[in-house]
């Protein structure tokens, strides 16, 4: 799989790379990444079409695996099949970039207050504080 830029311990988003498959496994691997992905794609098609949106499905089993996906600026969804993909392209904004790590963190210093919260009013319920 060809991707258009360098991945590192610091590019933790995929936004702005664009994955251009060699086989069927490749291709796989970058619809689940797209569907992961908590931003917009676009697909380039051997039609010559590119469709943008937001890919919120995928069968990746069968004789025919298929993904579907909201296009930008249209009512509906669109199913396009696996083998019709030349290329996906993470155009659209990644919403969670960056904000994991912070948002962990919190999470974890929001539990651990509360549990010495706890602690400390256990221990004062017993007479050790």
């Amino acid at each position: 799989m060809t991707d258009s830029k360098q991945h590192g311990p610091e590019a933790q988003s995929l936004e702005g790379r664009i994955f251009r498959p060699a086989n069927p496994k490749e291709l796989a691997e970058a619809v689940e990444q797209a569907f992961d992905y908590r931003g917009d794609i676009t697909l380039a098609l051997a039609s010559g079409a590119t469709i943008e949106g937001y890919l919120f499905n995928r069968t990746p089993t069968g004789s025919r695996p298929f993904l579907q996906m909201f296009p930008k600026g249209q009512s509906g969804e669109r199913m396009i099949e696996y083998a019709d993909i030349v290329s996906i392209a993470f155009s659209g904004k990644d919403t969670a970039s960056g904000k994991s790590w912070e948002s962990w963190v919190e999470k974890k210093e929001s539990q651990r207050r509360v549990e010495a919260e706890q602690a400390a009013a256990e221990a004062k319920a017993r007479g050790h504080l």
